[in-house]
């Protein structure tokens, strides 16, 4: 008897197994080298328990850090975890600190959950230059009118444009579950392996190079969306963008999507270029490893580097943004920026057409 071409399709659909998500430490056996690269970064350490953050036993306790018009915060050990202790000239309650965004590069914010539709993100984040705790970014022009607004912004569990799962979406790797009180449980807390390469049960049972994914094997454009699905991706010309507005800096994909160097370089400059998947950010000589991918393309290119520019290429043309205190994000819209301007790169000047011999 013959079957159909279809049911044979779809009865062999169904023979294979479900791709799962196995956990970073299973990449390790055969690729101990990126594994261990890729733990150091900062990526890795997107997201902790908040008693297990590898920072955790070095945060300043005790510390006041006032909230107007009339709010103290103060963060503690107890028993169970970290807490922060707020008050006003009438009140006091105590919210436990439950999850900690962020490797502490720059900074760590925590998160809590407070009921099952409800997480707060605290008001007191502890940034790393000051080692001192002071407002959660976008949080200090807000106006609390009573105790438990003061402790930090209520976000809903699940929501498409607001919910706070998407934040644990992009701070761990492969899909969220939840709880029996609708609490968020992260398969792997930090992005890991999978994040990347996408569930890795198939590969680590039979490892082939094309059972598994790979962003190597996608163009800029597509790499420049894959990154962005967490980073925000590019959108047409730019125009959902507001360039003089110094936190959307941030937006690496976005940024990069304007510069000449991205638009005229024929899809071979993406961010896998200068950023290695499992390199780590923390490596002494990494400006000079980025300095130098920026000469392997310009020392042969028709706009070759100045002088002025042999030794240092990203202070200048890639300029720090801070948009508040404490906190820099680096520029990837690649230009050339006057009169300390650190937004929006001068407009390029045409080439100069070669002097003809005499």
């Amino acid at each position: 008897m013959r079957f159909p071409l279809a049911l044979c399709v779809a009865a062999a659909l169904q023979a294979q197994p479900v791709p799962r998500y196995v956990g970073s430490v299973a990449c390790q056996a055969c690729h101990p080298g990126q594994f261990a690269a890729q733990s150091a970064t900062a990526h890795a350490g997107a997201l902790f328990r908040a008693t297990d953050h590898p920072l955790a036993a070095t945060l300043p306790l005790g510390q006041t850090l006032l909230r107007k018009p009339g709010y103290q915060l103060t963060v503690s050990k107890r028993e169970t975890g970290f807490a922060t202790t707020l008050r006003n000239a009438t009140q006091l309650m105590e919210l436990p600190m439950e999850w900690a965004f962020g490797a502490g590069r720059q900074a760590i914010t925590f998160v809590s959950r407070v009921s099952p539709d409800w997480y707060v993100e605290h008001y007191a984040t502890w940034y790393s230059a000051p080692n001192a705790w002071g407002p959660t970014p976008g949080q200090d022009s807000l106006q609390p009118a009573d105790l438990a607004q003061a402790a930090g912004q209520l976000y809903k569990t699940t929501n498409p444009e607001t919910g706070i799962d998407g934040c644990f979406a992009c701070h761990s790797t492969g899909p969220l579950a939840f709880g029996p009180a609708n609490e968020i449980q992260p398969r792997e807390p930090g992005v890991r392996c999978e994040a990347c390469h996408g569930p890795g049960s198939q590969h680590t049972s039979r490892p082939t190079p094309t059972n598994i994914g790979n962003p190597a094997r996608q163009n800029a454009a597509q790499i420049s969306e894959f990154c962005g699905k967490c980073h925000r991706p590019p959108t047409a010309n730019g125009n959902a963008t507001d360039w003089n507005y110094a936190w959307n800096v941030r937006h690496q994909p976005v940024y990069l999507s304007q510069a000449a160097c991205f638009r005229k370089s024929d899809g071979a400059l993406s961010c896998l270029t200068c950023h290695g998947p499992h390199e780590t950010a923390a490596a002494p000589n990494t400006l000079a490893v980025y300095n130098s991918r920026c000469q392997a393309c310009h020392a042969t290119s028709l706009r070759p580097p100045a002088p002025t520019c042999q030794t240092n290429c990203v202070d200048c043309h890639m300029p720090r943004v801070s948009p508040q205190a404490s906190l820099s994000f680096t520029n990837h819209w690649i230009g050339i920026y006057r009169d300390g301007a650190k937004l929006k790169p001068a407009p390029l000047r045409p080439a100069r057409p070669p002097v003809a011999p005499q």
